[in-house]
């Protein structure tokens, strides 16, 4: 059998779905977190919850959406609540095990900046804003973040804080190149594992602070024939869906 071959993007989102648990309600964010939710329900947790911020409750989507409005989030839900109610009942009470969240910037704590890169007043890019990741960061039981590691995302220093970082709450930081995850007396991610193939030089290249490292780096598994197959079989099944929509990158 010839060696299986994969992309950063691909390794990052198996790696991500891996972490969706069969039994939690999870709030996700669309782009990634969406990508990865689907792959977890496809191999690993058919009975997941899935939580949109659009008020989707159990929505079970065949592709990957567009967006948070995306009609299949609607048709295939258990239930469409209003938005105040999502945030302030089933979110702000406690009922959300987790959340995977996206985002543009990280420091060494975990905080998160989607509002502006630059100075706030006059920025070089303006983002798409906090949405509701400061609310689900403070009120989900576990928050996991996935982003591509290089050195404009991991910066010692935020353009602008959108969500604060919770230690207790933070679980893992799940990039293209490893996961961290937060030292529980510091509050600093560390890097807990690495991608095959991929070097500890080539990470700390990518971070933006001295990285720490964990004393027991552990290599991450490999994607498997079958993670590849429905990741790529999802991605040929949303660009067909989409087709003539917008565009969308996974």
């Amino acid at each position: 059998m010839d060696e299986l071959k994969w992309t950063p993007e691909e390794i990052m989102t198996i790696v991500a779905a891996r972490h969706f648990r069969n039994d939690a309600m999870t709030f996700v964010g669309v782009g990634q977190p969406s990508v990865a939710a689907c792959v977890a329900r496809l191999l690993y947790a058919p009975e997941l919850t899935l939580v949109y911020e659009s008020g989707a409750i159990g929505a079970k989507p065949t592709v990957a959406p567009l967006s948070i409005a995306d009609s299949e989030l609607a048709e295939t839900a258990d239930v469409v609540v209003s938005v105040p109610e999502i945030f302030k009942y089933w979110l702000q009470r406690g009922c959300i095990n987790a959340a995977f969240l996206g985002t543009a910037q990280i420091d060494r704590f975990g905080n998160l900046n989607t509002t502006v890169i630059g100075d706030y007043s006059k920025p070089k890019v303006r983002l798409p804003g906090a949405g509701g990741a400061p609310e689900i960061a403070s009120s989900a039981k576990e928050v996991f973040v996935i982003v591509r590691q290089t050195p404009k995302a991991f910066v010692a220093k935020l353009d602008f804080i959108t969500t604060v970082g919770r230690r207790k709450a933070l679980a893992g930081v799940i990039t293209d190149l490893g996961v961290l995850r937060p030292d529980r007396i510091t509050e600093e991610l560390v890097l807990t594992e690495c991608y095959p193939g991929v070097s500890l030089d080539e990470i700390r290249a990518a971070t933006g602070w001295e990285l720490k490292v964990a004393p027991t780096l552990k290599e991450t598994p490999a994607p498997t024939e079958i993670e590849l197959a429905a990741l790529r079989d999802l991605q040929e099944r949303t660009e067909i869906a989409h087709r003539g929509r917008g565009t969308f990158d996974i």
